[in-house]
C-alpha cells in the first residue's frame, strides 16, 4: 500500500476468472464500500470484468467505462498501436484522479488478477504514487484452467513457464522445449503459432486447451484438436505436469540423443537440450556429466567411468533397440572430442542401422574459456587433444607443428591428467621453436564452474605442472593481441585482419 496526498483510495479489485461465485469475500466487500466503479471494456460496451461483478453493482454507483480505442494493432494513431494504447491509459488515468482528488474511492475491476497480464496495471503505475492504493489479488486464469482440466500443473521440483502467445514463434518454441510445465495465454488469433511452437518444441502431444474457463461457454480439449479459427483470445493453452501421467511423452520408437551440457552445469544447457534431456525415459553418460542434469522422476540413469566410451555408446544403443528413449550425456558439445563419435561409429555395425541417433550440440570448452578470456579464436584457429590415449604423440607433434608453421590460433584438449604428465611440456618446447615465448596462452581452468580460473600470460611462462584434465589451453597466433582494461582487467584478442 502507498499513501499521498490525494484524499480518495485507490482499489484494484481481482475478480477470478468470470464465474461470480471465485470473487474473493475481500473484492466483494470492496466493490461494496467504493463510490466509483472502473472496468475496461471494448468499443461495443460491452465488459466482462463487470458482467462479473454485476450482482454487487448498485444504482448509486458511480460507474466509470475505460473503452479501448483499439482492440488490434492496426490504428491510424501518429504513435502507432502502442502510442493510441499510451494516450488511452493516460487519459483514462486522469478520469479516475479526478474521482480520487474529489475524495472518492475508486474500484478497479479485473479480470483474474489486477497484477497479472491485467490493464489495471497501467493505473496502478500512474497512481498508485499519488493516491492510496491496495490491490485485491484474484484467481487467474491459469489456476482456473488446470482445476477445469483436473490436472496438476507443476509438482515437485518441476518449473511453471507462464508465455504470451504474442511472443514471435520461435521465442515461444524455445521456452516450451526449456521447460517442464507451461501456459500460454492470449490465443485467439495467435494460435496457429502457438500450435506451431508446441508442435516444434515436441510438446504438442501433451497439450490441453481450455476455453473461458469458469465462464459461460467453457470448452477443453486436445490443443492439437482444436479448430483455430475457433479459438477467441480468452483461451489457454496448457502443458501440465508430466509426474504421474504416463501418457505425457507419446510412445515411440526408441531412439538414442547424444547431448552437450556444455562445460559446466544448467546454466549451458540450450532449450533444445534441456527438452531432450526431459523426453528420456533413460540417461547414460559419464558419472561427472551425468550430475549436470537435473533429477527427474522416473528417468534411470547408468553412470560410468570416463574410458569406457564404446561401452556406454553400445549399452545406450542396446537400450534403444528395445524401446527405449535413451540420452546419452556428454561434456561440452558432444561433438568435439566427445560421446557423439563413439556413439555414431557403433550406430554404424549392421545389428544398430535401424536405431534413430540424433546430436544435439552443447558449448564446447574452447568457445566458453575464449569468451571468457575475450576472443582469442577470432581469426582462424585449430583444435587439437594432447590425449595419447587413442592416438599415437608422434600424429600430435606433427598436427602441433603445422598449426603452428600455419600461425594458427590453438585450441588445446585433454592437455593433462594424472597418467600424462609431460604432454603439456613438450608441446611447449615444440611450440616455442615456431612461436615467440611472448605469444599470449590463455590457461583455463573449470569454467563456468565455482573454481572457475582464467590466466592470460605469455607462452614462455607456462608452467605444464599447473595444467589438469579440468584445464583447455588457448594458444595465440602472432596476430593475438592482450589489452588492459580501464578496471585493471585484461584480455586478448586475435584480429580479424591478417596481414
Amino acid at each position: 500500500m502507498s499513501t499521498a496526498a490525494g484524499t480518495g483510495k485507490l482499489y484494484g479489485v481481482g475478480l477470478g476468472p468470470g464465474d461470480p461465485s471465485l470473487m474473493t469475500l475481500r473484492a466483494v466487500e470492496v466493490i461494496a464500500q467504493a463510490q466509483v466503479v472502473a472496468y475496461h471494456s471494448a468499443r461495443h460496451g460491452r465488459s466482462i470484468a463487470r458482467s462479473i461483478a454485476a450482482g454487487h453493482l448498485r444504482a448509486d454507483h458511480i460507474e466509470e467505462p475505460l473503452v479501448y480505442p483499439v482492440t488490434t494493432e492496426t490504428t491510424d494513431h501518429p504513435g502507432g498501436y502502442q502510442g493510441a494504447m499510451e494516450e488511452f491509459y493516460e487519459e483514462s488515468a486522469a478520469r479516475l484522479a479526478a474521482h480520487l482528488d474529489a475524495g472518492r474511492t475508486v474500484a478497479v475491476l479485473a479480470e483474474g488478477d489486477p497484477l497479472f497480464y491485467g490493464s489495471y496495471m497501467h493505473m496502478h503505475k500512474r497512481l498508485a504514487d499519488r493516491y492510496e492504493a491496495e490491490v485485491i489479488p484474484g484467481v487467474t486464469s491459469v489456476s482456473a484452467a488446470a482445476a477445469r482440466l483436473g490436472t496438476p500443473l507443476v509438482e515437485g521440483e518441476e518449473v511453471l513457464t507462464i508465455l504470451p502467445g504474442t511472443l514471435p514463434e520461435e521465442e515461444l518454441t524455445a521456452r516450451l522445449a526449456a521447460t517442464d510445465s507451461a501456459v500460454v495465454m492470449k490465443l485467439g488469433r495467435t494460435f496457429p503459432a502457438v500450435r506451431r511452437a508446441m508442435e516444434g518444441s515436441g510438446r504438442l502431444a501433451e497439450a490441453r486447451y481450455v476455453e473461458r474457463a469458469t465462464m459461460q461457454g467453457e470448452r477443453t480439449g486436445v490443443l492439437a484438436d482444436t479448430d483455430p479459427d475457433s479459438v477467441p483470445y480468452f483461451a489457454v493453452a496448457v502443458v501440465p505436469s508430466r509426474i504421474g501421467n504416463p501418457g505425457s511423452v507419446p510412445p515411440g520408437p526408441g531412439e538414442v540423443v547424444v547431448v552437450g551440457t556444455g562445460p559446466a552445469g544448467p546454466l549451458w544447457l540450450t532449450p533444445q537440450t534441456r527438452r531432450a534431456l526431459a523426453d528420456a525415459e533413460v540417461l547414460v553418460g559419464y558419472t561427472t556429466y551425468l550430475d549436470r542434469v537435473p533429477a527427474k522422476p522416473g528417468q534411470v540413469r547408468h553412470g560410468s567411468d570416463n574410458k569406457v566410451e564404446s561401452e556406454r555408446a553400445e549399452f545406450a544403443l542396446d537400450l534403444a533397440r528395445r524401446g527405449k528413449r535413451v540420452a546419452v550425456v556428454s561434456g561440452g558439445d558432444p561433438g568435439v572430442f566427445a560421446m557423439a563419435t563413439a556413439v555414431l561409429e557403433v550406430a554404424g555395425q549392421p545389428e544398430y542401422k535401424d536405431v534413430p541417433v540424433r546430436v544435439l550440440p552443447g558449448v564446447t570448452a574452447a568457445n566458453a574459456a575464449a569468451a571468457a578470456a575475450g576472443a582469442p579464436l577470432g581469426h582462424d584457429y585449430a583444435t587439437v587433444s594432447l590425449s595419447d590415449r587413442l592416438k599415437p604423440w608422434e600424429v600430435i607433434a606433427e598436427r602441433l607443428r603445422a598449426a603452428a608453421a600455419a600461425d594458427l590460433v590453438l585450441a588445446l584438449y585433454n592437455p593433462g591428467s594424472r597418467s600424462r604428465t609431460w604432454q603439456v611440456a613438450q608441446a611447449k618446447e615444440l611450440l616455442l621453436e615456431l612461436r615467440s615465448a611472448e605469444t599470449p596462452v590463455v590457461v583455463a581452468r573449470d569454467v563456468g564452474g565455482p573454481g572457475q580460473s582464467v590466466r592470460i600470460l605469455p607462452l614462455g611462462e607456462l608452467e605444464p605442472s599447473e595444467v589438469d584434465m579440468r584445464t583447455i589451453l588457448l594458444i595465440g597466433s602472432s596476430q593475438t593481441r592482450v589489452t588492459e582494461r580501464p578496471d585493471g582487467s585484461r584480455v586478448t584478442w586475435t584480429p580479424r585482419r591478417y596481414p
